[in-house]
């Protein structure tokens, strides 16, 4: 059997007791290291877990996935996901190639961002299209999020927007010469995702357009949701630039048309609650 377990989003003890005897049943345990982080090392979950992880990164899942599910017909093999299991398209095609193979699968989900973000106050069935915002270099600066961004925000919605994680990425350099060196690990910040789209806004202007979005937008900055120093603030776009929320990881939302309940709930962790409300207000039913 394969199974796919869900660690939630704060320590080793977030698993869930199903998942737990499911990783300690199991003659091989990989650890999915490149989608997410968890608040605590691999050596913390193996004390709790009493079993050795296999880190799996992001090349061995997508290019040497039949070593890691090898004789899971005949014993059982887990993979640990941050998070959901589905939170990501791979694990998706781990499942496809455990049924080509004739492999028996499980999955045993927990908290996801996807959920957890509800921590704020704002009502999940009012979100519309997730987002990722990727790094940008001096050579590649994409914009397609903002018009999805832009589109919920038409229709009242809310968006999610999941921040960049580079793990274990080569230098083009690196990369054409075939080099196996990477670069340090980076995860971008509310302030970074923030400044992103403030510049996409300048530009839309500067092509004579007038972006629904503005530096006026509320938006809310979450950091390490569902861990014990999770924090949130709420406030403009701009205000999001500067915000202080510390380590990864970060998640931003740009919010649509706000119900008084949801805008109350914001206020809570508002940044500068007069500005807030002079911008907010707008924008409610």
């Amino acid at each position: 059997m394969l199974y796919l377990v869900g660690l939630g989003l704060g320590d080793a003890k977030d698993i869930t007791v199903k998942g737990l005897e499911a990783v300690r049943r199991c003659r091989r345990v990989y650890l999915e290291a490149y989608t997410s982080v968890l608040t605590v090392g691999k050596e913390a979950l193996e004390e709790f877990y009493g079993k050795e992880l296999i880190l799996a990164d992001r090349e061995m899942v997508e290019q040497e996935a039949d070593s890691l599910l090898k004789e899971a017909d005949v014993c059982d093999v887990a993979f640990l996901v941050v998070g959901d299991p589905f939170g990501a398209t791979t694990h998706s095609d781990l499942v496809l190639r455990a049924v080509k193979l004739g492999i028996p699968y499980k999955v045993i989900h927990n908290a996801s961002i996807m959920n957890a973000v509800g921590c704020c106050g704002l009502q999940l069935y009012n979100f519309g299209e997730t987002v990722s915002i990727v790094f940008w270099t001096d050579t590649w600066k994409p914009e397609s999020f903002f018009d999805k961004i832009e589109k919920n925000r038409q229709n009242g919605m809310h968006t999610l927007c999941l921040l960049d994680i580079k793990v274990k990425e080569q230098s083009l350099e690196n990369l054409m010469k075939g080099r196996k060196i990477y670069e340090p690990p980076r995860y971008m910040s509310v302030n970074q995702a923030a400044e992103q789209l403030l510049a996409i806004i300048q530009n839309r202007r500067l092509q004579g357009e007038k972006p629904e979005i503005t530096e006026n937008t509320v938006c809310v900055g979450l950091a390490r949701v569902g861990a014990p120093d999770e924090k949130i603030a709420s406030g403009t776009l701009q205000q999001m630039s500067t915000v202080e929320l510390g380590a990864p990881l970060h998640s931003l939302i740009v919010t649509g048309t706000m119900h008084p309940l949801e805008l109350e709930m914001l206020k809570l962790f508002s940044v500068d609650s007069s500005s807030f409300e002079n911008n907010a207000c707008q924008r409610t039913t």
